[in-house]
């Protein structure tokens, strides 16, 4: 008789699918909505809370604490939302055990995890390419144009900043373009600029500032540790990033597994009932 049983429910077993995929892209298409709403709502929230006047808006830090906290609130919202679609909406198992049910529903709640996640990283990937081919567009155009423009120009500005207003530079040709080409250079290839580089940059800045050849290099020094210290600041902001989006990542996934363990209980009426068993028979052994 129980060899019947058993063969009866193998059968139904195998006679109905073990992903619903309805049910996943259901949850996926829910979640990544949901996100988009947050990133909308926490856009707007950081444009009130950060200003350009001084002593105004939160600083740096906490700013960027409060990005990556809420980038585990939002994961864990549309992640939660999504999971519990996906094992509420899915297709009743009948003669399968309550352990692979269980399994079954965080898969599915992991895979609607899944499935949002890359479909948002795919929605995200199409304008960062658009950005990157304007910019490689922009970069062809400013060298055939002979017009240089880039993240060094600000600290060439401040190279070639004149200690007298009125004093003229010895060159003719403006020498930006130059060493914006060699300072981006160097700090592409290395970290540092190279001594050869450094020497003859003092001697253009003491040529177009009329400083003397020690207050040049003085200058040089300090806005090297300037290009240091930003590109430093710059680094670590993204490891930042880059660590809280990962633990968002971590804890949606987490998240969506576990609602999914929910709406399928609730969906088949078994979520809750083994606890409250165990409770009664606690109480009744006591007794």
């Amino acid at each position: 008789m129980s060899e019947a049983i058993n063969t009866q429910q193998e059968a139904s077993e195998l006679s109905i699918a073990g992903v619903s995929w309805a049910a996943v892209l259901a949850g996926a298409a829910a979640s990544l909505s949901i996100t988009l709403v947050l990133i909308s709502f926490g856009v707007g929230m950081g444009f009130a809370v950060v200003s350009p006047w001084g002593n105004s808006g939160v600083s740096a830090t906490t700013f960027k604490i409060g990005t990556g906290l809420f980038f585990i609130v939002m994961a864990m919202l549309s992640s939660s939302i999504g999971g519990y679609l996906a094992g509420r909406l899915r297709t009743k198992w009948v003669g399968v055990h309550s352990t692979e049910v269980q399994f079954r529903d965080t898969a599915h709640g992991f895979l609607a995890w899944a499935v949002a996640s890359v479909l948002g990283a795919m929605l995200l990937a199409s304008p960062a390419s658009s950005l990157i081919g304007g910019a490689l567009g922009g970069a062809t155009q400013a060298a055939a144009t002979s017009a240089a423009s880039g993240p060094m120009e600000g600290y060439v500005d401040t190279l070639l900043r004149p200690n007298d207003p009125n004093a003229q530079g010895q060159n003719a040709s403006d020498p930006r373009p130059e060493l914006l080409r060699l300072l981006a250079s160097d700090f592409r290839s290395g970290n540092d600029v190279n001594p050869a580089d450094r020497t003859y940059v003092a001697k253009v800045v003491a040529a177009r500032t009329g400083l003397s050849q020690a207050d040049a290099e003085k200058r040089v020094n300090d806005v090297v540790i300037q290009v240091k210290a930003d590109l430093d600041s710059a680094r670590k902001a993204a490891m930042q990033t880059a660590i809280w989006l990962t633990l968002s990542l971590f804890i949606g996934a987490f998240s969506a597994t576990l609602a999914a363990m929910e709406g399928g209980g609730l969906r088949d009426g078994t979520w809750g009932r083994k606890n409250r068993a165990t409770i009664a028979q606690t109480s009744l052994a006591r007794n």
